[in-house]
């Protein structure tokens, strides 16, 4: 199944008093563990929603909401943030993948640290994730079913970082970092007829995305991809205005948001154990300090 595309929305009609809740997370690689912290505390509250939709770590760690894999993500991390199988230079020369796909999307799911498929596909609350398309410069979506070998493509694609990823081929796209054009998928979430939505951030209150430099450098490495440079060289822009329209619906009570109360101040292929954690367990002490508030939010779903 070809993936939705986000320049051509699908207009969908609800039932005016039908109200649909979603769960949108960003990415941010190892800030996911902010996102972590807080889809264990929601999961362990017994919390659902109709519908998740992830972007990069959004949806590698997000996914685990559907499977009801509660500290999946972070054990397997912690197991594994040094272990050069995992993420490495190594690997980036070996196989062009800084985090090596074989081992990412194979062999922890499938044995180290199993992916509860079965829950996966039996679970009724839609997951969607969302790529860039690699020629188009677009954001394409996928609804994943069973938590198959074409949905790890999609988790892949969605993961894979410009100038350090590979690109995915899969439903005849070629595929990058989800994160690039949309980090948070709210208005395809809206389109797609969820009305209540809560959001995980990963960047605290008044976090504005700087230009990135190197604007050279970037047009010759994906030369082969045009639309992808420019949507980088633009990228600031494009979160710092999504952010924005975030906060304008938080203030009017149309979204509830979590997000660090501080800068995490984590690498973004962090290694360290205990930064792993303390970054987790942020997640874990925000989601416990708003639940009520958040349960108030969702109490007319």
């Amino acid at each position: 199944m070809r993936g939705v595309n986000f320049t051509h929305p699908l207009l969908v009609q609800t039932m005016s008093n039908k109200i649909k809740s979603a769960l949108i997370m960003e990415g941010g690689a190892m800030r996911g563990m902010f996102t972590s912290g807080v889809i264990d505390v929601l999961m362990e509250e017994g919390i659902n929603f109709d519908g998740a939709a992830g972007i990069s770590a959004g949806a590698v760690f997000g996914c685990n909401y559907k499977s009801k894999q509660i500290g999946r993500s972070v054990r397997y991390n912690i197991m594994l943030c040094k272990d050069p199988r995992y993420c490495s230079v190594r690997s980036l020369l070996k196989t062009g993948d800084l985090y090596n796909a074989d081992f990412c999307y194979h062999t922890i799911p499938e044995e180290i640290d199993p992916f509860d498929t079965e829950t996966f596909k039996n679970d009724p609350m839609e997951f969607y994730v969302g790529a860039t398309n690699a020629e188009t410069g677009e954001t394409v979506y996928h609804k994943c079913t069973d938590g198959g070998e074409k949905d790890l493509q999609w988790f892949r694609a969605s993961a894979s970082m410009p100038l350090v990823s590979n690109i995915v081929e899969v439903d005849g796209y070629k595929l990058l970092d989800g994160g690039i054009v949309t980090p948070v998928p709210y208005k395809y979430m809206e389109n797609l007829g969820y009305n209540k939505s809560v959001i995980i951030l990963t960047q605290p209150k008044g976090y504005v995305k700087k230009k990135m430099h190197f604007s050279p450098l970037i047009k010759l490495a994906m030369r082969k991809y045009p639309k992808i440079a420019e949507a980088m060289l633009i990228r600031h822009e494009r979160y710092n205005k999504q952010i924005k329209e975030i906060e304008a619906r938080e203030a009017h009570g149309k979204v509830f948001v979590f997000r660090p109360p501080d800068p995490l101040n984590i690498s973004r292929t962090e290694d360290d154990p205990k930064e792993l954690r303390r970054v987790y367990n942020l997640g874990r002490a925000e989601a416990k300090n708003r639940l009520n508030e958040l349960k108030k939010y969702l109490s007319n779903c």
